[in-house]
């Protein structure tokens, strides 16, 4: 017993100011958990639900607050064409805040293509830690959900209707599509009101 005591005297533990120091920066980098739209809502402060939205297996479901999203649009490029393994992303923006995940950040995986990382940063790719499926490309202050996740309800006709809310109003990265689609939605070679805008050939428009 003496020889215990001696070892904790030559041994001592870290200071409280060091232990505090480290949970303060812990606290700082997982500060993102209680901001949108990791931040649980109750139903009386998120308010009425117009969507509802869950992955393949269903452990990860949310809701939205908002009738449309800000702007819903196709993009063709090769990234989310490797990430979706599909010929193109659709995607509906949607301020943060109108957006409740149901157990938060439960069960959620994280993947920054700019870093190739895990750890979570912004702009950050959001899936389903069990089925991987894709959940939104979350930004600063919007996210980019995927309305396929979107339960719409009725018959095929009334599912449609539905999803009007969602229509695309263009393609961005047109250049790298996989097939045309004459749609008559502008096309853009690359992002929005910022490049070649191309007819459904994929032909600049003069």
């Amino acid at each position: 017993m003496a020889e215990i005591g001696a070892l904790k005297k030559e041994n001592p533990l870290p200071s409280p100011a060091f232990t505090n120091n480290h949970n303060e920066h812990t606290l700082k980098e997982e500060s993102w958990k209680h901001r949108a739209p990791y931040q649980i809502q109750p139903p009386e402060k998120f308010g009425p639900v117009k969507w509802r939205a869950k992955c393949k297996c269903g452990k990860i479901s949310y809701s939205i607050r908002q009738d449309k999203p800000l702007n819903a649009k196709f993009c063709h490029c090769r990234g989310c064409q490797v990430m979706h393994g599909a010929p193109f992303q659709w995607a509906a923006i949607f301020h943060k805040e109108d957006v409740n995940f149901a157990k938060g950040c439960s069960g959620l995986s994280f993947y920054s293509s700019s870093e190739n990382s895990q750890k979570y940063q912004m702009p950050t790719k959001v899936s389903c830690s069990f089925c991987h499926s894709l959940i939104m490309d979350e930004g600063r202050t919007v996210c980019l959900l995927f309305p396929q996740l979107i339960e719409f309800e009725g018959s095929l006709d009334e599912q449609r209707k539905q999803m009007e809310a969602f229509r695309p109003t263009c393609h961005i990265f047109y250049e790298q599509r996989m097939m045309d689609f004459p749609d008559g939605s502008p096309k853009w070679s690359e992002m929005d009101h910022s490049s070649q805008l191309l007819n459904d050939r994929g032909v600049p428009v003069e």
